[in-house]
């Protein structure tokens, strides 16, 4: 046996063959991409102007960060300045907006969908808010804000809150009511209901609005950031674009993906695989 031998099956027993079949077949189309963006620079398919060579797009993350000036120094942001402090920017906004947003949609969601005739009433007002929930809002949010954190904000509380009540109260009404007069036939109160039946019942289903909440606020973020932000991800693509550095918008979408591509891989989707194994419909082989 030689050493690519040992080293194949050392990490075949590592992480599993069916794992590394999942993640060989998952870079897949991502080497497809990279490698004909690639040839695009080489053979000049297309110009850079459109699109940049990958040598002018890495090279750039480390020109933002020269041309900053050094730590500690009392400056205006620059568009082109500080890489990291426009990402810490969006990160932190999606942070606050998810902590806000998050635990008011599913309390309240749950507290509607417990009550039929209320979450009757209030389900075309859950339709209607979610259809323009989002970046709809940008320009009457500038008008009421500002350019600033606070119109950003606005429009990413928007996303998450309203679809994230609209799932949670859907949900509940999904959950078999035999299961809530059992509880309170046994003398439970109206908290063990809900901690007992209507949270376990709708929390694969919540887990999942979760999931789509945070994948639309983060595009609703971007947006508003372009349009009425003063920092973030968003508002250096727009800077860049308008002085046609496109280098710095295509580093932008990246990190754009990869931040979002990260927060879902490693924390939504084992979040969500649980709580279906926890509570779902499903069960996991011993």
């Amino acid at each position: 046996m030689n050493i690519l031998q040992s080293i194949s099956i050392g990490v075949q027993r590592r992480f599993g063959r069916q794992r590394l079949r999942k993640i060989f077949l998952g870079s897949i189309p991502f080497a497809v991409i990279i490698f004909a963006w690639f040839m695009n620079g080489y053979m000049g398919w297309f110009p850079p102007v459109f699109i940049p060579p990958i040598g002018e797009v890495w090279a750039s993350f480390f020109l933002l960060q020269e041309d900053c000036p050094g730590i500690g120094a009392i400056v205006a942001l620059d568009q082109r300045c500080l890489m990291s402090t426009h990402i810490l920017s969006s990160l932190s906004r999606v942070i606050l907006a998810a902590v806000i947003g998050l635990p008011a949609g599913i309390a309240l969601g749950i507290v509607a969908g417990m009550s039929r005739p209320i979450s009757k009433f209030l389900e075309p007002i859950g339709i209607f808010a979610n259809s323009i929930s989002g970046i709809a809002w940008i320009p009457l949010a500038i008008v009421w804000f500002g350019v600033g954190w606070k119109t950003t904000l606005f429009i990413l509380l928007n996303t998450i809150f309203w679809l994230l009540f609209f799932n949670s109260m859907m949900c509940v009404r999904t959950v078999s009511r035999v299961y809530e007069q059992s509880v309170l036939t046994m003398g439970g109160s109206r908290w063990a209901v809900i901690r007992d039946v209507f949270l376990p019942g709708a929390m694969p289903s919540i887990i999942t609005g979760i999931r789509l909440a945070l994948g639309f606020g983060w595009r609703a973020l971007i947006a508003a950031e372009m349009v009425g932000g003063d920092s973030g991800l968003g508002f250096m693509i727009f800077s860049s674009a308008a002085e046609f550095r496109m280098e710095e918008v295509f580093l932008g979408v990246i990190i754009i993906s990869l931040i979002f591509l990260a927060t879902d891989r490693y924390l939504l989707a084992p979040l969500e695989k649980w709580t279906i194994l926890r509570w779902g419909l499903i069960w996991k082989p011993t």
